[in-house]
């Protein structure tokens, strides 16, 4: 079955707020998000305004989770933040959904040049569901990622190019391009 989305707005707020207060994420920043202030977003319209946009992600009748597209006033390289229900992984189904979502993306944005997603340096499922759906690893940002106990990890940055979405290569580029 394919991946879907479904755009989210502001009659979703209940289904928001038990999603995200009911799994854990363990690789965000905040592992666990307490009602009040997912309310808090939900009543700012976080998930749903001029620079961000929740969908619900499907297969078939099935909710696997949620993505949010981010920075889409800079629609040459919007980011994501995706979310799947704890029920959902573990099972490969990240490389389907992030396939699925760069589809959406460069379809449906035209002006999209690269499309970014972020990570922390031990989310190792994250990283390779990243390098198996076309994305190149662009920076490796040293104590960028804070976490729960204060000390702070590495963040990843994966991209994707349009040109190498649509061909189904990946650009590579020199890192160490100059000498000190």
């Amino acid at each position: 079955m394919c991946i879907t989305f479904v755009q989210m707005s502001a009659s979703d707020a209940d289904d928001l707020l038990t999603f995200l207060t009911a799994n854990q994420f363990p690789f965000h920043v905040q592992q666990t998000l307490r009602e009040e202030d997912v309310r808090a977003r939900i009543g700012s319209s976080y998930y749903w305004n001029e620079d961000r946009q929740g969908y619900w992600v499907r297969q078939g009748e099935q909710r696997l989770g949620m993505v949010v597209l981010e920075d889409l006033q800079d629609a040459e390289s919007p980011l994501f933040d995706l979310r799947l229900a704890e029920s959902c992984r573990g099972q490969g189904i990240g490389v389907k959904v992030l396939r699925a979502l760069c589809d959406l993306v460069f379809e449906s944005m035209p002006k999209t040049l690269r499309f970014e997603g972020q990570t922390r340096e031990d989310n190792i499922a994250m990283r390779k569901t990243f390098i198996r759906s076309g994305f190149l690893k662009e920076a490796h940002y040293r104590m960028g990622w804070p976490t729960t106990d204060g000390r702070p990890m590495a963040s990843i940055a994966y991209s994707i190019l349009r040109d190498d979405w649509s061909s189904g290569t990946v650009t590579r580029f020199e890192w160490e391009d100059i000498e000190p």
